[in-house]
Parts: structure tokens; C-alpha cells; sequence
């Protein structure tokens, strides 16, 4: 199933873009933000399951913001991974 989320917070992502797979990460896309870091940790977490994504990148911080694009990814999928 396809997924787009807006990130909450003060991030420089503008979109959030997944699709699941039985729990499954198979696409992550970002619109915004370090075009070079988001674009490398979609490709590492697609494969990997959705708790496993979420136990890597929930928490991290970006600067005093209290949240980050990586941590609102995590919070996408927590929402999604919790409806099922």
C-alpha cells in the first residue's frame, strides 16, 4: 500500500512518500530536505521491515528542532504500522 504524509514540525521535507508491503519498507521517497541524505537512507531502509526502520530513526534529532526529516519518517511509518 502507497502512503504520503506531510512531516509535522520545523523539517526542510515537505513530503513523505512509502508504500508497504506485509510490514515491509518497498519504496521511500522524500520530497525536500538533503536531497543526498534522504536519498541515501531511502535506499537503505527499502527492504529492511517497517520496525526495524522505525527502531533506527525515531529520536534523531536535527539541530535544536526537536525532530528531523529521519525521525519524522519514523513517525509515518509508526502511525501506519500501528492502523494495521
Amino acid at each position: 500500500m502507497r502512503y504520503s504524509v506531510r512531516p509535522a514540525g520545523s523539517v526542510c521535507s515537505q513530503e513523505i512518500q512509502f508504500s508497504l508491503d506485509n510490514g515491509i519498507v518497498t519504496a521511500l521517497s522524500i520530497i525536500g530536505g538533503c536531497a543526498g541524505n534522504l536519498t541515501g537512507i531511502s535506499r537503505l531502509v527499502v527492504g529492511m521491515s517497517a520496525k526495524q526502520v522505525i527502531a533506527c530513526l525515531e529520536g534523531v534529532q536535527c539541530r535544536d528542532r526537536g525532530t528531523s526529516c529521519p525521525d519524522q519518517i519514523a513517525k509515518a511509518l509508526r502511525e501506519r504500522v500501528e492502523e494495521a
